[in-house]
């Protein structure tokens, strides 16, 4: 039944601004919400009020805001939560898009609410937010394979079968957007958790 669970009224990427990011793992909500903005015919201005890159684009018959914050990682909260108070938004409709170390290149999984899994990106936005109640799009960048190198991993860039792979998961996210913003979770769900790009790095 659509509009059963909260419909998606705001999509975040999460990620560092400036060049010398652009192209590293760290950057994949970047990544994701400049191709949505692509897709779906939308620009992003700078907004100085809110910190932030924004843009909307209409997905089917709804609107849906998109927000880079560009405050690093670390302060991604500021933007988010100076955005949400400005707009009146619940958390519930917010999709936060992050890399994550946890899952293989290109593999996307979406999460309704949780912890943040040591990923200060989340960090932040749940201390903005007061809450952990909002949704993430889990996009897989792999994992280096110990924890003291998990920092310039994701500040580095993927290798060329990686970056495709990612490259391939953004595609699938955005081929279930018109599910989200109509609150067609369980749906979603299906469609994009029965894809797998690539096995973890070891």
């Amino acid at each position: 039944m659509a509009g059963a669970e909260p419909a998606v009224t705001l999509i975040v990427g999460l990620g560092n601004p400036g060049s010398r990011y652009a192209k590293t793992r760290h950057n994949t909500g970047f990544w994701l919400v400049d191709e949505i903005a692509r897709r779906f015919d939308g620009s992003f201005s700078s907004q100085r009020k809110f910190h932030a890159d924004t843009g909307r684009v209409r997905i089917g018959a709804n609107e849906c805001h998109l927000l880079k914050p560009m405050t690093y990682m670390n302060h991604s909260g500021l933007a988010i939560g100076e955005f949400v108070r400005y707009y009146r938004l619940d958390p519930q409709n917010i999709l936060v898009a992050h890399d994550e170390i946890d899952l293989s290149p290109g593999t996307i999984r979406l999460k309704q609410g949780g912890g943040h899994g040591g990923h200060n990106g989340l960090r932040d936005t749940v201390n903005a937010l007061g809450t952990p109640g909002f949704n993430r799009l889990r996009i897989g960048v792999g994992h280096p394979g110990h924890r003291d190198a998990v920092l310039g991993y994701v500040l580095s860039s993927a290798s060329r079968e990686e970056q495709e792979a990612i490259d391939a998961g953004i595609a699938s996210a955005c081929e279930v957007l018109q599910l989200l913003v109509e609150g067609e979770w369980g749906r979603a769900f299906q469609r994009l958790h029965s894809v797998t790009r690539l096995p973890k790095t070891p």
